[in-house]
């Protein structure tokens, strides 16, 4: 993968590449930051500069945690080639020195599962869908609703695989994802993670540092992944299929920067998403019980991911009445009849009310990737936010 497969992050990508040109580069980073932000192919991108035969034929000095002498003499290239042996082998995730770690399950009882034991479907998915997430994974590799996990015997597996030589001559790259999955079966790593050999790097990648153990924590070097930016999201939508800049903004806008979501919006029929919810809340502020429960059948009919993004529409019209009620500029290239739909959703709700509806909206999607009933998760949804409108002045939704 290339830095720039990388949609956005040019401030991190430059940081990179200038701590690889001045000898800074530690020798464990953690890659941190939410859903869609891009962490996961930033680390692959990262792992094809370090092994291509281009950057690293000027990188003189063998350790990472001194400087090359001749590194103010010729500047590194901005990215991997592409063409040589080791790029081509990166691209594909066959680099004998690229270790790739990440939650799987046991098929069978008593399996005592590796990730290498699932490195063909691993292969396949970042080809696919290199933004997605845990969920998307796990589905992938049909765990159903058993748990991903990364187990002792990884960890076992890790440090053997790391005192071995390198077999090309460079860099040991062991990039683990979702490393909060290690439980406390991490701390077999510590010794390795604090005293690597000279050409070793440890790459994690995490939606979630907060689960990390701290005694892992404490010994990586931390680089906070921020949102793409909606203009580098636009920009990537464009050139991902056939959609107009108008389009390109509103579903970058919809996925509230979240690059994984707006690719799923992509793939699925745009929806009559203002329809459905002015439906829904109409049938709560006015209509009652028999409406709402036609509302119901109609969302369930729906499949989970169309279900979440109408969710997610709903939460970002409820952001924009807040900007427009708290004074702010509506957000650039909002279309006239959200912008109408958001200023009704003020005249519907207050602050506190909005507030409490996008909490519900999260803790739904949160279910719906959790495979909940979803006839009966938003029917409790129904009754939940007529219970946070009811005492407030409501006005119907036309």
């Amino acid at each position: 993968m290339f830095f720039k497969q990388v949609v956005g992050l040019e401030e991190i990508k430059s940081k990179l590449r200038s701590m690889v040109q001045k000898g800074r580069l530690s020798h464990a980073m953690l890659l941190t930051g939410a859903e869609g932000n891009g962490g996961l192919p930033l680390a692959l991108a990262f792992a094809q500069y370090l092994v291509c035969d281009k950057v690293t034929h000027k990188t003189i000095a063998p350790d990472l945690l001194f400087p090359a002498a001749s590194a103010d003499e010729e500047k590194l290239p901005i990215e991997s080639c592409g063409v040589c042996a080791s790029c081509v082998k990166a691209a594909q995730l066959i680099h004998p020195d690229i270790h790739y770690v990440y939650p799987v399950f046991a098929r069978k009882s008593g399996d005592k599962p590796l990730s290498a034991d699932f490195i063909v479907e691993w292969r396949e998915f970042i080809s696919q869908s290199p933004y997605g997430n845990l969920y998307d994974w796990l589905q992938y590799i049909q765990a159903e609703n058993k748990q991903g996990n990364i187990s002792a015997y990884e960890c076992n597996e890790i440090n053997r695989k790391l005192s071995l030589k390198s077999f090309e001559g460079g860099y040991k790259i062991q990039i683990i994802w979702m490393p909060e999955f290690l439980g406390n079966e991490g701390n077999k790593l510590l010794k390795l993670i604090e005293e690597p050999s000279p050409d070793t790097l440890f790459l994690l990648i995490t939606e979630n540092e907060s689960k990390i153990l701290p005694t892992i924590l404490s010994r990586l070097q931390i680089i906070k992944i921020p949102r793409p930016d909606l203009h580098d999201i636009e920009q990537a939508l464009k050139l991902h299929g056939q959609f107009s800049a108008d389009q390109a903004r509103k579903i970058a806008a919809v996925s509230q920067q979240n690059y994984r979501d707006a690719l799923r919006l992509l793939q699925e029929t745009p929806e009559d998403w203002p329809g459905l919810l002015r439906d829904w809340l109409n049938g709560i502020l006015k209509s009652g019980p028999v409406a709402q429960v036609k509302w119901i059948e109609d969302i369930s009919k729906l499949g989970r991911e169309r279900q979440k993004q109408f969710l997610q529409y709903f939460s970002h019209l409820l952001e924009q009445a807040i900007r427009l009620r708290m004074g702010a500029e509506p957000l650039a290239g909002l279309p006239d009849s959200e912008q109408d739909f958001a200023l009704r959703l003020n005249r519907v709700a207050d602050l506190s009310s909005q507030q409490a509806i996008v909490d519900e909206i999260n803790k739904a999607i949160y279910y719906i990737e959790r495979n909940a009933h979803t006839k009966m998760l938003f029917h409790a949804l129904t009754i939940r936010f007529y219970h946070i409108l009811h005492n407030h002045e409501v006005a119907v939704v036309t």
